[in-house]
């Protein structure tokens, strides 16, 4: 995810770190070079057929509420999936002051907590696919983080291990109650997660606009070649970049846990999670993961 200040009026037509100028700028090229050749041809060759300005102009409208609309849904899944992770974070954190309220013996508190770290490591590896061998043995220790890595859904297996410590622990009924409701609310914000990541955004949708945007920006130049003049190739490159862009950043977003640019900072939000861990049980505390180049991983 980018973290940084809005860059100066001068400096944000220059800034690339996080643009998808640089994956739609054979695009852009394209339909520039396309309108350029059909203005010439227009021009200096043979009369080309004209499509009208206004057919071309309600074309233009239906399809940027089409990209509206799927850019909208993509924005939902990336938020949602903040929210759940923010969820996450907030849920271990009240495991750990439960633990603390409900007086669980100490090495049974230090295994639950260390678990629950454990978990957001697994669940980052199950949602982007991240190598969190290390980062498990550091917490749990070799054995278990095997045990754990085997299982066909790690997470879950977790979550199955801090119910079976917290089954051992000397407790009353409401407390067995409060902390099995934090973990079925751990559970609920997994499954949501998973959720948003086995189910992308409907194929034929993203078809359909992904057409229409190409037929739009390829039969732009004939509206614009007969009014626009040797501003064609210009009006036509800005409008690529826009129908494109908007394509670009709906793909990125509709996977918030890619590990992309503007994906979400799971191994950030990992750290966030350690760090509650430790303060919970008086350890040191892990240094706060920061932005390498303006990025959070």
């Amino acid at each position: 995810m980018i973290v940084r200040e809005q860059p100066s009026a001068l400096s944000l037509f220059f800034v690339m770190q996080g643009s998808i100028v640089p994956r739609i700028l054979h695009k852009i090229v394209a339909v520039t070079l396309l309108s350029m050749a059909i203005y010439l041809l227009d021009r200096y060759a043979t009369p080309l057929p004209q499509i009208p300005f206004f057919a071309i102009s309600v074309f233009g409208l239906a399809l940027s509420l089409f990209l509206g609309f799927r850019n909208n849904a993509a924005y939902e899944r990336w938020w949602e999936a903040r929210k759940l992770w923010g969820q996450l974070i907030a849920d271990v954190r009240n495991l750990g002051r439960q633990v603390v309220i409900f007086e669980v013996d100490v090495t049974l508190r230090a295994d639950v907590m260390k678990t629950a770290a454990g978990f957001a490591h697994l669940h980052r590896s199950y949602l982007r696919g991240d190598d969190v061998r290390k980062d498990i043995e550091a917490l749990l220790g070799e054995e278990q983080a095997l045990r754990l890595l085997k299982s066909a859904n790690s997470a879950d297996a977790a979550l199955r291990d801090i119910a079976a410590n917290i089954a051992k622990a000397d407790l009353s009924g409401f407390a067995r109650m409060a902390l099995g409701q934090t973990l079925a609310n751990i559970g609920l914000a997994q499954a949501g997660c998973e959720r948003i990541a086995s189910t992308p955004l409907p194929f034929v949708y993203s078809l359909l606009v992904r057409r229409t945007t190409y037929l739009y920006c390829f039969l732009l130049p004939f509206a614009l070649a007969g009014s626009a003049g040797w501003f064609t190739p210009l009006v036509a490159a800005v409008v690529a970049y826009v129908f494109f862009g908007l394509q670009a950043v709906t793909r990125e977003l509709e996977h918030p846990f890619a590990d992309t640019a503007n994906g979400l900072p799971l191994d950030t939000m990992c750290r966030v999670i350690e760090i509650s861990v430790a303060e919970s049980l008086g350890n040191a505390t892990p240094p706060p993961l920061e932005p390498q180049g303006f990025v959070l991983t």
